[in-house]
């Protein structure tokens, strides 16, 4: 066969080959979805069951990390590929504002995301995808909306981190959520929005697209379908996920992730549609104005607002053309989203991101190279959280908080619920990852929290009492340390001898005061001598075993004379330690006598 022939058939062939499409992109996202809730993830109470096919069916990530413990932040680093420092977006919008208790005051920050920024929309756009946001915004206002960020449509957002209602008519007095000004008595948000989306997809089933599906379910205030909640147990068990609400909020969105790919099935697009399942932060753990938390994510420590694992750590799907099936115990973050979808869908970057691109982990390959893992939240949580950092390198996991220069140093490998502080065991460890975290701030450009000038911690009530409650303690040493969650609401691991507590307390009408201590201590732990000291006076006490560390009861002490108005510290510690631990405390109160 001649020359000539040969490149005529060639370019027959060619002709009559089809042309791959351009891989199709959902990304959906939980709002407060824990790490634990699903079932693929080990939840025995919550029923997830489309999730469960698609973590079945595509990789599921075990070690995938929320950019921050809030929402506002993990949106925009998904949003962008860089980190919340760097683009000056550091808490929820617009934050909780500064309160006289904080001994620091939050820096300023960005109340939208910049339009200089390029988001995954616009870069998605430029390559000629239909581009839709149909959800959860609270990245910004008028003027700083999703069809100003490259949205070609935007349902249900805007400036707000909860829903006007779960319920239609989707409103309240002054205004309706965008999209939604039309909806059935009754329907429910997740329902309604998944309804959006699938209409979005028909629409769009024979050209590329970006969807991005911000749920606002699972956020409060806890609001589901009646015939779902009747589904679960109503036995609220602290320490337990027990919340049938919750449960029932979850299983709405289950059903829309269902949904979703079930009508990508019968586009008969399912083949070139890329589906990513996540949440912007750890699941709520602490009560905010609920009867019954709505989560617990044991074996992680903490939850939402918080630092720990049980506050950043989140489910993470994927499943799509080039997707491996399988689990993969790598970490990635919220930042790596811009880059992979970008390479999954042949687009260039066009800027330096701090996200890196997770292809090669989602089809059978090795770990990208990632320098360090960082965190920066330079704020007082409503869950009880304190202005601080962190960082990840390998094993090791390093918290600096920022009020008191306090750091804490876990090794998640052998110690995944963070419960060893390994801080004064590796200082060398903790030497480095501190200098690596400072520095990382200075390149990014962190901004840190100021001194509160008008600091005015634990002041005396009207009837004269002065209330230390256990969450206002500054803890010493390497163990002890407050524990939030509902069931426990105690200062406890008070396991060293050597670790204290403080208070500082304001003074207005001196005089004497007797003192009570909330205290418990699990039988056969008794015994322990504790101080409580204010200046020159102390008083001791021996602790009594109360049936367990968190059945507290009251004793009474002893009195102090605090003789001027003022500012004052109340320290407990420990004089000798007899069995495992010391005791639990809940609250000291120093009342007039």
């Amino acid at each position: 066969m001649s020359t000539l022939s040969r490149v005529v058939l060639f370019a027959l062939f060619l002709q009559a080959s089809p042309v791959m499409a351009k891989p199709n992109v959902v990304l959906i996202v939980a709002d407060d979805l824990g790490w634990a809730d699903l079932a693929c993830y080990g939840s025995t109470f919550h029923k997830t069951p489309h999730l469960d096919r698609m973590a079945t069916a595509g990789m599921k990530f075990s070690e995938a990390y929320a950019a921050c413990p809030v929402c506002s932040p993990t949106r925009a680093a998904m949003l962008t590929g860089k980190h919340p420092a760097r683009l000056q977006i550091t808490d929820w919008i617009p934050g909780r504002p500064n309160r006289p208790e904080q001994i620091v005051n939050r820096p300023a920050f960005r109340n939208e995301l910049p339009l200089n920024e390029v988001t995954l929309a616009e870069a998605f756009k430029s390559a000629g995808y239909a581009t839709a946001h149909i959800g959860k915004w609270h990245l910004g206002g008028d003027g700083f909306g999703p069809k100003e960020q490259g949205f070609d449509i935007n349902i249900a957002g805007d400036h707000t981190g909860t829903p006007l209602s779960y319920f239609a008519p989707f409103q309240n007095k002054n205004r309706t959520m965008p999209g939604l000004e039309k909806a059935e008595a009754g329907e429910y948000l997740t329902d309604r929005l998944t309804s959006e989306a699938e209409t979005f997809l028909r629409a769009n089933a024979q050209k590329p697209f970006f969807l991005y599906f911000p749920h606002y379910g699972v956020h409060t205030p806890m609001r589901a379908k009646a015939e779902l909640v009747k589904k679960y147990a109503d036995k609220p068990t602290l320490g337990k996920q027990s919340n049938a609400v919750y449960a029932a909020m979850l299983e709405s969105v289950d059903e829309s992730v269902g949904r979703v790919r079930k009508l990508l099935d019968e586009l008969k697009i399912s083949d070139n549609t890329i589906v990513i399942f996540t949440s912007d932060n750890g699941g709520l753990a602490t009560l905010e104005g609920q009867t019954n938390p709505p989560t617990f994510n044991g074996p992680l420590r903490e939850g939402k607002g918080y630092l720990y694992e049980g506050g950043i750590r989140v489910p993470l799907l994927a499943v799509g053309p080039g997707i491996k099936p399988g689990s993969i115990n790598v970490p990635v973050t919220s930042q790596d989203f811009f880059p992979t979808l970008c390479e999954l869908c042949d687009i260039p970057l066009k800027a330096k991101l701090d996200g890196v691109s997770m292809v090669p982990l989602l089809r059978g390959g090795d770990a990208p190279k990632r320098d360090a893992m960082y965190w920066h939240y330079p704020h007082y949580a409503n869950q009880g959280s304190r202005p601080g950092g962190a960082i990840r390198e390998g094993q090791y996991k390093l918290i600096e908080y920022y009020e008191r220069d306090r750091r804490e140093l876990f090794d998640l490998k052998a110690d995944l619920n963070e419960s060893q502080n390994l801080i004064e065991a590796k200082p060398e460890i903790a030497k480095a990852l501190t200098a690596k975290l400072a520095a990382w701030r200075i390149e990014v450009g962190a901004q840190m929290p100021v001194p509160n000038p008008n600091y005015l911690p634990n002041p005396q009530a009207t009837d004269g009492t002065i209330p230390l409650p256990a969450r206002f303690a500054e803890v010493h040493g390497v163990m002890l340390r407050y524990e939030p969650l509902p069931h426990k609401n105690t200062l406890g691991y008070w396991v060293n001898k050597d670790d204290y507590a403080t208070w500082e307390f304001t003074v207005t009408k001196p005089g004497t005061f007797n003192v009570e201590i909330m205290q418990g201590c699990g039988n056969g732990n008794g015994g322990s001598e504790v101080n409580v000291s204010v200046g020159e006076q102390t008083l001791s006490f021996t602790v009594i075993e109360t049936g367990g560390f968190q059945n507290f009861k009251p004793r009474d002490i002893g009195t102090l004379k605090l003789e001027k108005a003022g500012r004052y510290t109340l320290t407990v510690k420990p004089k000798t330690k007899v069995k495992a631990a010391v005791m639990d405390v809940r609250l000291i109160t120093l009342k007039p006598s």
